[in-house]
């Protein structure tokens, strides 16, 4: 069966890549086709990462198994169809953990090969990857709480009791009084 995929390359302008593959074929497989058709080298650590329709990053798929835990599946383990098996599935794809090219990949549409096309091939190109990639921002939602406050019971009080953190005029750790606390 023939997988179409398109991959987004995660930038300001405009920059995707839809690929046709055979779905058998490993993940391994899919990760040295889209670092071909975005002209990276392969030569950097990549993992794919499962995601939810919302493309909340779940589970860790690495290019190697760098973990303790032995038993963890790699790239070439795992086959496409087995981790992309209906239209509109979702993975994350991370190239260069240095630069942090990050993709959004979603399976678009799957078809038997009745033209015999070789595979893989790029379907459509659009867009140029830019010379670095744009600088990521970890930031946690603003809506969560903060897990060192008012979500502990007697936080509140103890910060009153000791006379708190005032870390908007904290400079130097040297400049705490230890009589203080």
């Amino acid at each position: 069966m023939i997988y179409k995929i398109r991959a987004i390359l995660d930038v300001p302008e405009d920059v995707f890549r839809d690929i046709l593959i055979d779905g058998k074929t490993s993940l391994e497989d899919l990760h040295k086709t889209l670092t071909n058709s975005f002209d990276f080298n392969g030569q950097e650590m990549a993992s794919f990462f499962r995601t939810d329709e919302d493309w909340n990053q779940g589970d860790e798929i690495p290019l190697v198994n760098m973990s303790d835990d032995f038993d963890k599946k790699e790239m070439r383990d795992l086959k496409i169809e087995d981790e992309l098996q209906n239209v509109n599935d979702k993975l994350i794809y991370v190239y260069d953990f240095f630069s942090m090219w990050a993709f959004f990949i979603e399976l678009k549409e799957i078809k038997e090969n009745t033209d015999n096309i070789e595979l893989p091939t790029i379907a459509l190109s659009f867009g140029n990857v830019p010379e670095e990639a744009p600088e990521k921002e970890f930031k946690a939602d603003k809506k969560q709480q903060d897990p060192f406050t008012s979500s502990i019971p007697g936080i509140d009080e103890f910060d009153d009791e000791f006379g708190g953190f005032d870390s908007e005029n904290f400079e130097n750790i040297d400049d705490i009084d230890p009589d203080k606390f």
